[in-house]
């Protein structure tokens, strides 16, 4: 677990020094300061994860130090401790925002009952507060499945629970690997802890350094204070690194140290952290042609590919194509305040007969438009609108006249500049993948950065909205 920072405040050297010691004797990281203003400043260069106040001090006293830091640093626990206590002290201190009281002088078993709980409470709500970031306006993350294949791979998935080993997450895009690493998560040990996600794909370099370990105050431009990292939110919990075949070899080296000994540093610092924290990682991606091609680490694929499960696409599970239609129906028609509507006949046999390209989260967006467009409580065949990569199915085309139909997009593209063709067939297969621009930029063949940097230029033409 990593060591909280303890700031504590008094003008009396004995008790400071007291203090200090017993902190430090219960596993925390213990820093001093003489008067309010002093600890004032040093919150101005680093933020602890608490402050222990004496309550009368000359100057600028206890309980007005507790109002300033409450205005200064929102969400900063703060117990004061005085040997002038009464029962309307204590009141007045935790009124003015501090979060418990004591009494000098304090044993250090009591001292470890109050930092314990305050500390507990506050991880707890910094817990609560990314978890509801996560999943606001999230549906029930319960995993639908029918199939065989499904099946197998949840018992799997349940099994490899229980062990401590990372686990690796393969699958096309939108097949429901998040899900899947969710329902591991709920299945652990680690149930009751966090279960916090990042993006590695959607995020640069720098910002993934931090995003993952925190920084410093200071650390580089608009590292305004000091914040803490996703593996520290995940402390005793999980971390699912999601795309983790976007990142740069540099970070992949900093991970693979993070895996191997449990410990980093925040950006810009120089303290060690260390962390328990169970990693699942998922990518769509081939992890070990990546490595033959020098384009991923081998000892951190080997690192990551210690338990790997993988997430079959929805064309090679079609048992549970009309559950999660149906599922998404509910989930859609409930966000309208309209009753589920019934899928007609034609309408499941045209969903079962699509390949799915874009697996369930094509699926999800092709239902919700239909809960919109459909009428009287049923969904028709006509209702479902598929993407652009369906053309060949609205106009006709079936696989055995691909000939027909490249010619066919040879004479539409045909006259036309080689960028504007390229914009077109990017925006397309972005809109086919359900807006995801990593799945999109690995169907066409590119880096998902390029893909971005394209974007960007479009964006800042007036090409695209």
């Amino acid at each position: 677990m990593s060591r909280e920072r303890i700031l504590v405040v008094d003008d009396d050297n004995l008790s400071r020094e007291f203090l200090c010691e017993a902190a430090r004797a219960l596993g925390f990281r213990a820093e001093s300061a003489s008067s309010a203003e002093q600890a004032l400043r040093r919150l101005e260069d680093e933020t602890p994860d608490l402050v222990l106040t004496d309550l009368r001090m000359p100057g600028m006293d206890g309980l007005e130090l507790v109002r300033t830091i409450q205005d200064k640093c929102p969400g900063l626990p703060t117990v004061v401790v005085t040997a002038h206590g009464t029962v309307e002290t204590a009141v007045t201190a935790i009124s003015e925002g501090a979060q418990d009281f004591l009494m000098k002088p304090c044993s250090p078993e009591a001292l470890k009952v109050t930092l314990d709980k305050v500390l507990g409470h506050a991880r707890l709500e910094r817990e609560n507060a990314l978890l509801r970031r996560q999943v606001s306006g999230a549906e029930d993350p319960t995993i639908i499945a029918k199939s065989p294949r499904m099946l197998d791979t949840l018992r799997n998935a349940a099994r490899l629970s229980q062990s401590t080993g990372t686990i690796l997450i393969t699958g096309e895009s939108g097949t429901g690997k998040e899900r899947v690493a969710q329902y591991i998560h709920q299945c652990s040990p680690r149930a009751e802890a966090p279960f916090v996600r990042v993006n590695c794909a959607a995020l640069s370099e720098t910002l993934l350094e931090s995003e993952l370990f925190g920084h410093e105050k200071g650390a580089f431009t608009g590292a305004h204070r000091q914040r803490m990292g996703r593996f520290e939110l995940a402390d005793g919990g999980t971390l699912l690194l999601d795309e983790i075949g976007e990142i740069s070899p540099q970070m992949q080296a900093k991970l693979l140290r993070v895996l191997q000994e449990d410990e980093f540093e925040r950006v810009g610092g120089q303290t060690t952290i260390r962390v328990n924290v169970r990693v699942i990682a998922s990518t769509n991606r081939d992890l070990a042609k990546e490595v033959a091609e020098g384009r991923f680490r081998e000892d951190l694929y080997y690192r990551l590919h210690v338990l790997p499960v993988e997430v079959a696409p929805l064309r090679e599970r079609p048992e549970d194509i009309t559950p999660l239609a149906e599922h998404f129906a509910a989930v859609h028609a409930a966000k309208n305040g309209s009753e589920q509507p019934l899928f007609e006949a034609e309408a499941v046999r045209r969903l079962q007969t699509w390949s799915w390209p874009g697996n369930v989260r094509e699926l999800e967006n092709v239902v919700h438009r239909a809960v919109i467009l459909g009428r009287d409580g049923h969904i028709s065949a006509d209702d479902l609108v598929f993407g652009p990569s369906t053309a060949s199915v609205a106009s006709g085309v079936l696989p055995g006249d691909l000939d027909l139909f490249d010619k066919a997009v040879a004479t539409a593209i045909a006259d036309h500049e080689m960028a504007d063709i390229e914009r077109v067939a990017i925006l397309a297969t972005i809109e086919s993948s359900g807006g995801n621009k990593t799945e999109a930029a690995r169907r066409l063949g590119l880096t998902a950065r390029t893909l971005s940097n394209k974007m960007k230029i479009w964006r800042s033409a007036g090409l695209v909205a």
